[in-house]
């Protein structure tokens, strides 16, 4: 039997504030220069109750990316070019392929927890970047759990596979770098132990604290693990957090406002495409 080889972090990164669209308070973690390959930018937003007038995200461009945005509390109406209009809240997501365009507006709402909602940024490889756009909700109903002993894996897209137990492969099968998304919750003292060999695989914790092979990770903390086959995670109160798994493109990556691509004249012809209305165009 071959002994599991237990995966160390190896690197941390802290979110830090920030403001986007019309003014949205986040919490944000970006890497542009591939240390996150194949994910970019992660951001975490959160509203009170009482705030009923969150500054939303008026109509902006994508190009090159994909984005998960996933729901805890609240929600978010999306709407774009392509006549898509809907609505997700407390545990749904929506993924969004841009490809070559999409133009699309959000609005966060709050519920009686507030708003509290992770958008995902995934990088596409080249030869994707100029396919053709695609957006799908997804209902917390149709993501695969997993419980046991206190803990509570929900895959969002991807494969998951529980140590010994098992796999769960969540609706969203489509991410960028073979990605994978999960969901942990973990009552105090509370372990799950899972296989997983992806090169690139993080951890973000935005509750508790966790203790993951032995290394402590702290909110706000994005960690990600060196190599290996294993991970047991365990909170050391009651925590929950994200998880990532992908493999990188290995490419260039050149990056301005919403649009990534391999090089700077492609950036430079995503923002005459989108000014002279090329960009994105509305089906027939």
């Amino acid at each position: 039997m071959t002994t599991p080889t237990l995966r160390p972090v190896i690197r941390r990164r802290h979110s830090h504030p920030s403001r986007d669209g019309d003014g949205v308070a986040i919490q944000r973690l970006h890497d542009f220069d591939g240390g996150i390959d194949p994910f970019l930018m992660l951001d975490e937003l959160i509203a009170a109750p009482e705030n009923d007038a969150i500054g939303g995200f008026p109509p902006h461009p994508h190009r090159g990316i994909q984005t998960l945005t996933f729901v805890l509390h609240g929600g978010l109406r999306h709407e774009d070019h392509m006549g898509h209009h809907s609505s997700i809240g407390a545990g749904d997501a929506q993924w969004m392929h841009t490809g070559r365009g999409i133009i699309h507006g959000e609005t966060p709402f709050t519920d009686d927890q507030g708003l509290h909602a992770f958008q995902l940024w995934l990088n596409l490889h080249s030869r994707d970047k100029m396919s053709a756009p695609t957006y799908r909700d997804v209902q917390a109903a149709e993501m695969p759990q997993h419980a046991q002993d206190g803990a509570t894996l929900t895959a969002l897209g991807g494969s998951w596979q529980v140590l010994d137990g098992k796999r769960l492969n969540g609706p969203l099968d489509a991410l960028a770098g073979q990605g994978a998304v999960a969901h942990l919750r973990l009552d105090s003292e509370a372990s799950l132990s899972l296989s997983n060999t992806a090169t690139t695989l993080l951890a973000l914790v935005f509750a508790g604290s966790l203790d993951a092979n032995g290394d402590s990770i702290a909110p706000g903390e994005l960690a990600t693990f060196g190599p290996g086959d294993t991970l047991t995670l365990t909170g050391r109160e009651a925590t929950q957090l994200l998880l990532l798994a992908g493999e990188p493109h290995g490419e260039p990556i050149a990056h301005h406002g919403p649009f990534v691509m391999n090089h700077q004249h492609e950036i430079e012809q995503a923002m005459r495409d989108y000014r002279d209305g090329s960009l994105a165009v509305s089906p027939a």
